[in-house]
């Protein structure tokens, strides 16, 4: 999961003018096209775990592809600005608890029907409504009505009673509280309108899904190969520059690497750890290697036994296990060099980022320290178990837990081991049904530039038990008043020292373990041209070209 140097939209420019409109894999896919014309560019990724549907998907692999199929009310450039795409204006009253919404005339989804205030009205009602259980329910948490979705006994077709239509290019939006980000967090795909096909059999649509983006949907060979291609009909900000994009799906980092290597695949926004000493030299290939914003951390459930969080003992053995493990080692011997140890639980490219946190230790390895902390949590209740880190084998992170556990084992000498996922399908599948019992590997790309996105959608309650994405589960009501409170805040510095409070409570519960925060790291074939990653660790898929 969940997407770098980016800005902090509202500090871009003044919120008034921002609402205004402020400036194995396989190789055999179908992706013919004109010789002298543009060509389908051919991408590595993970099987999507789910139908393609905006608000039921919260991880990378239909990430990329719902992106490009949606438009959204804003759309953020290659830093994270934010500029009006769907919308004409979003214009909030004098303490942002309301918002009026204005789009722009003559948009249209792929199937000839108009975008319209209703498209996103009933989509984001439905994203919220319990009944449906999507993945993306928590983000409209600040709505008035959301509450009354979560209740049950519901239908499924009830309305958040914070969303009025007022025409067919006008709604407005009522929140339970202010909230000074809704208009940057409505670019997070989860908040894309959807036509009224969808209600008609959701499940259907999310194999064929029909969008408003820069590109529109071709095929899916589930385990294979996503097609996208140019929608000739969008009239937004992102100008595709290619036919179209064949999301090639891979089970193994290593052969999609070959594969870039011989010309066989032609972007991929990642580096197996064996190949991240030599990637940057390697002359049969283009590299990539910047600053980034995606956090790397594992979690342990809020639930499991000795580790239970809000309770002495699982305090203790979190931060014993953080103190135990080595960040820079594993970063210079495993990543060679390609991140940078946590100290927080955002990213330094995150607006209101700060090195000096209180509980910022707990991050940093100390043997001594982690072995005493152990002992104590052991004077309350001994310990004899076996630890697990699962994590998915189709993706780049073996190495770095095979580390992880050899160095617990050393460090702490306590038991440890690894267990493999074999695809990222089944891995996430396994978190959302909460089967996983012991530590799996998380991480976060952020959705929207705001330090919020990184800390209410992955910890707040609201977020958890199948609602968004606090996979562990973690409940803190100081945690939780903070977020509230920060909502509030009338400036984005006075909502950022708020952010600061908050993370310090994370640094001391650890409900995750940062770890590092990757680098924007990718390679790309030779010939490939336009390869640059964006402010989510993603390349600029509309750019690319051969």
């Amino acid at each position: 999961m969940k997407k770098k140097v980016f800005a902090f939209a509202a500090a871009a420019c003044s919120l008034a003018v921002l609402l205004s409109g402020c400036g194995g894999g396989s190789g055999d896919t179908a992706s013919a096209s004109a010789s002298n014309g543009p060509v389908v560019i051919k991408a590595w990724n993970s099987e999507p775990q789910n139908p393609l549907i905006p608000g039921d998907t919260n991880e990378t692999g239909g990430g990329k592809v719902v992106d490009l199929l949606f438009s959204r009310l804003v759309s953020f450039d290659a830093k994270g600005d934010a500029t009006n795409e769907v919308a004409d204006s979003i214009t909030p009253n004098s303490n942002a608890t309301q918002y009026t919404i204005k789009l722009k005339d003559g948009w249209k989804f792929t199937d000839g029907t108009p975008v319209t205030a209703e498209s996103f009205t009933k989509a984001w009602s439905y994203t919220a409504n319990a009944k449906n259980a999507q993945l993306c329910s928590s983000f409209f948490s600040t709505i008035k009505g959301y509450d009354d979705l979560q209740k049950k006994g519901l239908k499924g077709d009830e309305q958040l009673s914070g969303l009025k239509v007022v025409d067919d290019h006008t709604f407005t939006v009522d929140m339970t509280q202010p909230d000074a980000t809704f208009p940057i967090k409505v670019g997070y795909s989860g908040f894309a309108p959807l036509p009224e096909s969808f209600y008609k059999d959701p499940k259907a649509f999310g194999e064929k899904p029909v969008g408003n983006g820069p590109y529109k949907f071709k095929a899916w060979d589930h385990n294979k190969v996503v097609s996208i291609v140019k929608n000739p009909d969008y009239k937004g900000n992102v100008q595709a520059k290619n036919a179209g994009i064949d999301f090639v799906i891979y089970t193994s980092g290593d052969s999609a690497y070959a594969d870039i290597q011989a010309g066989n695949l032609d972007v991929m926004d990642s580096v197996p750890p064996a190949d991240t000493k030599t990637f940057q030299t390697d002359d049969s290939l283009q590299a990539y290697n910047k600053a980034g914003s995606v956090i790397q951390t594992f979690t342990i459930p809020s639930d499991l036994p000795h580790f239970q969080t809000g309770t002495k003992e699982g305090t203790l053995r979190r931060q014993a296990i953080s103190m135990a493990i080595d960040r820079k080692t594993i970063i210079s011997k495993v990543l060679n060099g390609i991140g940078t140890p946590a100290v927080d639980f955002t990213s330094p490219l995150t607006p209101g980022f700060s090195d000096s946190l209180k509980g910022s230790e707990n991050l940093s390895f100390d043997k001594a320290k982690a072995k005493q902390l152990w002992a104590e949590a052991d004077a309350i209740s001994k310990y004899d178990g076996q630890l697990t880190f699962s994590y998915n084998a189709d993706g780049t992170g073996k190495p770095v837990y095979d580390a992880i556990v050899n160095q617990l084992k050393n460090n702490l000498g306590i038991n440890a081991s690894t267990n493999p996922v074999p695809t990222f399908q089944d891995f996430r599948d396994a978190i959302g049904k909460r089967s996983i019992k012991g530590a799996f590997r998380t991480g976060w790309q952020p959705d929207y530039p705001s330090p919020e996105n990184y800390l209410y959608q992955i910890f707040d309650s609201a977020a958890g038990h199948g609602n968004g994405s606090n996979d562990g589960d973690y409940s803190n009501p100081a945690f939780d008043a903070l977020l509230s409170k920060a909502y509030a805040a009338t400036t984005t510095d006075e909502a950022n020292t708020i952010y600061q409070q908050a993370q310090e409570i994370l640094l001391n519960d650890l409900p995750a373990i940062p770890l590092y925060y990757s680098n924007a790291s990718g390679v790309a074939a030779k010939g490939v041209k336009g390869f640059e990653m964006n402010w989510q660790n993603v390349p600029i898929y509309s750019e690319l070209t051969k």
